[in-house]
């Protein structure tokens, strides 16, 4: 079954009745307003915090390394940048579902 993604902020004002239109035609229409991103490291954090955001979504980035090795004031800078993108830093072990990794592996 063909799938389609949609991924942007009203979305869900659409979800419905394109989900009737695409079942009718064997397309499965999804629309999520969050992704959870494993990160493991400090240096994949602060990469995919520099990078362009390319989603609407929150992105809730459950981190997969010690918290404590970071410096107060970095953890701070961080989690602003991250609260200014409307993403979340959280502590890895509250993850239960991945939708991406950082770094992403080499393909």
């Amino acid at each position: 079954m063909l799938a389609l993604e949609l991924d942007y902020e009203t979305g869900w004002q659409d979800a419905v009745e394109l989900g009737r239109l695409g079942e009718k035609r064997g397309i499965k229409v999804q629309y999520r307003g969050q992704e959870s991103i494993a990160v493991h490291s400090r240096e994949a954090l602060i990469e995919g915090l520099a990078k362009t955001k390319t989603t609407f979504r929150q992105r809730n980035l459950y981190c997969q390394f010690d918290l404590g090795t970071l410096a107060d004031h970095e953890l701070l800078d961080l989690e602003a940048k991250a609260t200014r993108l409307g993403d979340y830093i959280l502590a890895g072990h509250l993850l239960r579902d991945v939708d991406g990794v950082w770094p992403q592996e080499a393909q």
